[in-house]
């Protein structure tokens, strides 16, 4: 790994650790950066701002593209001090950095009580199967915004 990647990850690693000392959240902490520069350094927020989404990548991802001022990271990299969960995840993907480096594993987290496993096996479910009790309800007019969307010549792609 080059100096760079080091510098950034070890940012990240500082931000989680004094997220933690300081009671905002859970010990995580993620920064973006696009070349040499730091656009966004965040941690985990969740007990601060009482937001269960306010995990520091999110965070981060908020932060870095109201900088740029765009709802993509393109070009960008992202630094977690642990591997992320499955909402991060996902954030991520929908985010489109060019990568994702992270410094602790999620066998890590388990260990100091932050345990994915559940929620990783249940996305491999079908809803219908999952602990969180899911149920597909057919309602007249539910593509309603999807035609107004496809209607709209102006729309976005993302």
């Amino acid at each position: 790994m080059d100096a760079g990647h080091t510098r950034f990850l070890e940012l990240a690693v500082r931000e989680a650790a004094r997220g933690a000392r300081d009671g905002e959240g859970g010990p995580f902490g993620a920064v973006v950066a696009r070349g040499d520069d730091v656009l966004a350094v965040a941690c985990n927020q969740v007990l601060t701002l009482g937001d269960p989404t306010a995990h520091a990548e999110v965070q981060a991802i908020r932060a870095a593209c109201h900088a740029i001022g765009d709802f993509q990271l393109a070009g960008c990299d992202v630094y977690a001090s642990c591997e992320p969960c499955p909402m991060c995840l996902g954030a991520l993907y929908w985010a489109r950095p060019r990568s994702v480096v992270f410094a602790a594993t999620r066998a890590d987290a388990a260990a100091a009580g932050f345990d994915d496993e559940f929620i990783f096996q249940e996305l491999e479910r079908p809803p219908e199967a999952r602990e969180l009790r899911m149920q597909l309800v057919a309602l007249p007019g539910a593509q309603a915004p999807f035609e107004a969307w496809l209607a709209r010549p102006d729309r976005v792609q993302y």
